[in-house]
């Protein structure tokens, strides 16, 4: 496998994973797998879900991103919008670890920064 096809299948990952995260926060967030998930008792959950709702959105903004990314034509608009929206992934893992959760880091932010390295290198 290319560097290239290596990338863009870490980059689908973490496009997927978004989506997920998408699907959990906005409708899921209340129900048995969003609580196991985010380790939180209905009462909150419910308190909460309007929020989640929105962080859900800004995680599917970030999948589409990735997707434009991955659809683009190959060259340099491509790389840039890998670039930028795998970098936006590793901020919010980033901040995800610093103020919820450490393993944000290794589930959100991990993938994306490899993701971006692999883009880094293709880009050349």
């Amino acid at each position: 496998m290319s560097l290239e096809g290596l990338r863009d299948l870490v980059a689908a990952v973490v496009a997927l994973e978004h989506v997920w995260f998408f699907v959990l926060e906005t409708f899921l967030w209340t129900k048995p797998v969003g609580l196991r998930t985010f380790r939180q008792t209905a009462e909150r959950a419910e308190a909460t879900r309007t929020l989640a709702a929105n962080q859900g959105v800004y995680n599917a903004f970030l999948a589409a991103g990735v997707v434009w990314g991955l659809l683009a034509s190959p060259g340099a608009d491509r790389e840039a919008i890998l670039t930028f929206f795998l970098s936006c992934v590793v901020v919010a893992g980033i901040a995800g670890a610093v103020t919820v959760s450490r393993r944000i880091l290794v589930v959100q932010a991990l993938p994306a920064a490899i993701a971006l390295a692999l883009t880094l290198l293709v880009r050349g």
